[in-house]
């Protein structure tokens, strides 16, 4: 009786003691999963509108920029209606995100470009042309002088009286198209510059069809403030004169 006593004492003791040891280790594991757990507070929301970022493609590079730069668990959203960027972070990360785009979100300069095509013969100026045209960084411009003119593509006569006839129009004149973009060390500009005419041959092949003459130069250089460019010379076929191709860049603001 008195072995019994003994052997359910002991019995009691083991499971006191299991309990114990699953509740340390209960408190253990809670104790630990606090310390791995880095899952930051959602924090406030707030929304960034972008003064000078107009083209949709500037406010994604702004975007790209902030996720790499931010803490990844945070919410970024871009809304493109509102040229506005939405945040949810912890104040620490909303000031950051604050000054990223303060910094990423910059006026654009405006500046003037000012072509001058020039005719020469026999080194001799014969004739000068300017045309300005104002370019925003970042932005294509255009710019076009000349006339359209009605080319006969087709002609059928579909059972009527009178002959149908199909015409398209050509762009005869000047065409400039340049795009800056401004670097550390100057301002790059991606110009293009199209000259067309009509000439007095035919083709022969479609009646009343022109032969349009054509010479483009298009290329990339970089430009300082008041400081005239050649962009290049061309000749003119069948003649002795040729034509020299400037550019001059002025800062508007």
């Amino acid at each position: 009786m008195k072995f019994a006593k003994v052997i359910s004492g002991l019995t009691v003791a083991l499971m006191l003691s299991a309990t114990g040891a699953w509740s340390q280790a209960t408190d253990t594991a809670g104790k630990s999963a606090e310390i791995v757990s880095t899952k930051p507070d959602s924090g406030r929301e707030q929304t960034f509108y972008l003064a000078n970022s107009i083209q949709g493609n500037d406010a994604n590079e702004i975007l790209v920029a902030m996720r790499n730069m931010l803490d990844p668990h945070i919410r970024i959203y871009l809304v493109s209606s509102q040229n506005a960027i939405v945040v949810q972070a912890s104040p620490d990360q909303l000031e950051l995100a604050q000054k990223l785009i303060h910094d990423l979100d910059r006026p654009k300069k405006t500046y003037r470009l000012v072509y001058t095509i020039t005719e020469m013969d026999g080194g001799k100026s014969v004739g000068t042309e300017h045309f300005s045209m104002v370019v925003v960084t970042g932005q294509k411009t255009n710019l076009k002088q000349g006339s359209k003119v009605p080319v006969l593509t087709g002609s059928y006569d579909p059972g009527s009286s009178k002959e149908q006839t199909q015409y398209t129009y050509l762009d005869v004149g000047m065409n400039f198209a340049a795009t800056l973009d401004e670097f550390a060390n100057g301002v790059r500009l991606q110009s293009k510059v199209e000259q067309s005419s009509i000439a007095d041959d035919k083709t022969g092949v479609i009646p009343q069809a022109p032969i349009v003459r054509q010479c483009v130069l298009e290329g990339t250089a970089f430009l300082g403030l008041g400081k005239p460019l050649m962009l290049g010379s061309v000749d003119i076929p069948g003649s002795t004169r040729h034509l020299d191709i400037g550019v001059v860049m002025e800062l508007v603001q």
